[in-house]
């Protein structure tokens, strides 16, 4: 009896072998993973489905993370300069992330995952507004974003702006009640958070004026404190 013991406990394992086992094993996985999404932005930057659409799709690129951001679609500016939220209304979103959570726009775009809607610009309407993508578009981008979710398994999704928000909720409340408060869904097979933001666009005041200003500042809290948001990377 006392022998068997005896040569049980010789052939344990050191811990820091143990160590170095699941650090292997874990690295492996965040390869495999790293792979795939990599191939998921490839083939994204290749879609062509939808012939009214005026560029191609922008992607923020293959970023492993715990949070997606989700906005609703690019604007004339972003397939020029290559990525979403590059101008007026990203300067404004980023402008909360630096002064609320202290995360300037490179290390948001670093350790967020940036999703759309619709990943192509739609184009502009007679009136010289960007026009709406049409409900088939909404539909084709759609299955982008539930392979994102299934690849990636967020803890925490930020949709922005009434179209995105209306891709997790169907009856959007108005924004009143909406802005400054967190739900617990499961789409896509996947159950998680979120906490919508107004659209940072200058088209709309909102955001600038209350009771919008200070629930905005109220959401971008929630966001900060939320556990995945401190480990999103």
């Amino acid at each position: 009896m006392h022998r068997s013991e005896d040569r049980a406990s010789s052939f344990a394992i050191p811990a820091h072998i143990v160590t170095l086992f699941e650090y292997r094993r874990k690295s492996g996985l965040m390869a495999a993973l790293s792979n795939r999404l990599n191939r998921h932005v490839a083939a994204l930057r290749a879609c062509h489905r939808c012939p009214n659409m005026v560029s191609g799709p922008i992607s923020g690129g293959a970023v492993i993370s715990r949070v997606i951001l989700v906005g609703q679609a690019p604007g004339v500016k972003e397939p020029i300069l290559g990525k979403p939220f590059a101008w007026t209304a990203g300067k404004t979103m980023f402008k909360w992330f630096t002064e609320s959570l202290n995360v300037d726009e490179e290390c948001f775009r670093s350790t967020v995952y940036m999703a759309a809607v619709c990943r192509c610009f739609p184009g502009k309407t007679g009136a010289g507004g960007d026009r709406v993508p049409s409900k088939d578009e909404v539909a084709n981008c759609s299955e982008w974003l539930a392979a994102e979710i299934k690849l990636l398994l967020p803890e925490l999704i930020i949709p922005v702006g009434k179209l995105a928000i209306g891709q997790f909720i169907q009856q959007v409340p108005p924004l009143t009640d909406l802005i400054g408060t967190k739900w617990t869904l499961e789409k896509f097979g996947h159950r998680f958070d979120i906490v919508p933001l107004p659209h940072p666009s200058g088209a709309s005041p909102w955001h600038r004026i209350e009771p919008g200003k200070t629930l905005t500042q109220r959401a971008l809290e929630i966001i900060r404190d939320h556990p995945a948001w401190a480990n999103r990377v």
